[in-house]
Order: structure tokens, then C-alpha cells, then sequence
């Protein structure tokens, strides 16, 4: 009865497999995409998003080509703060709150760690990208 039932549901009218998300046209890395950038192609490939709504809105990490089935790396969060770009950066502790000018040595989105360097002392820091852009430094 079972195998009767799993038989039943499989070969529905209107049911398809899942589908991937593909690229409509080529998207240069740091590139922020777009939803007249995606299609959606029927199957299902492992690692690769189902859901365009998950993509759009996001930066792409390297070339994404046309047709090819977008991966779960391929994408990401878009950059808040860009290479060499002068940065606040903050220390605080203890109800001490120190700040200073420092120069970003990547990119990075929101939440992620970057390497900083002081521009007054020329010290090599790492600290987390905050939502304002500044870099919050710690110990």
C-alpha cells in the first residue's frame, strides 16, 4: 500500500522535480545580482540554490556564466567595506571606547572579520565589519 501511495504522489499531474537557479547572461565577480540576471531550469543539481528569491540581491564572488547553475560559494552577502578604503576603526572595553583611522586590506560584507592596518601606528589589526562601515577591533 505504501509503495502504492509514494507511486501515486511521484506521477501527479503538476508535479516536477525541483528546479536550480541559472544564470540568464555572464555576472562579473562583485557584482551585486539582479532578477532580470536569473532563470530558473528545471532539475535539481546538489549545491546549487532552488530558490531565485535567495540570490537576488546578493554579490557574486566569481564570474557566473550563462545557463550554468549558480552554487551555494558562488554568492554572498555584498561588500560594505572595499579594498584600501579608509575605515573607522573602534576599540571598545570596559566603558572605554577608543577610535582611529585604518585602512581596509580587503573586502568585506557585514559580520565578516578583515584585516586592518592603523594608519597613525602602522600596527596590522583584525576586526569586524559593522553595519555603519566601521571596523570593531578587539583584543
Amino acid at each position: 500500500m505504501r509503495l502504492w501511495l509514494l507511486c501515486a504522489v511521484i506521477l501527479l499531474p503538476g508535479a516536477s522535480p525541483a528546479d536550480t537557479v541559472v544564470a540568464l547572461r555572464t555576472i562579473r565577480a562583485h557584482e551585486v545580482i539582479g532578477a532580470d540576471a536569473l532563470s530558473l531550469d528545471p532539475g535539481q543539481v546538489e549545491g546549487a540554490y532552488a530558490d531565485v528569491t535567495e540570490v537576488i540581491g546578493q554579490e557574486a564572488r566569481v564570474a557566473l556564466y550563462p545557463g550554468r547553475p549558480i552554487l551555494f560559494g558562488h554568492v554572498g552577502p555584498p561588500a560594505a567595506v572595499e579594498r584600501n578604503q579608509v575605515v573607522e576603526l573602534v576599540f571598545e572595553q570596559a566603558g572605554l571606547r577608543i577610535t582611529s583611522e585604518g585602512r581596509a586590506l580587503g573586502r568585506a560584507a557585514v559580520g565578516e572579520r578583515l584585516r586592518v592596518m592603523n594608519l597613525s601606528s602602522r600596527t596590522t589589526l583584525f576586526g569586524t565589519v559593522q553595519p555603519d562601515g566601521s571596523i570593531r577591533v578587539s583584543q
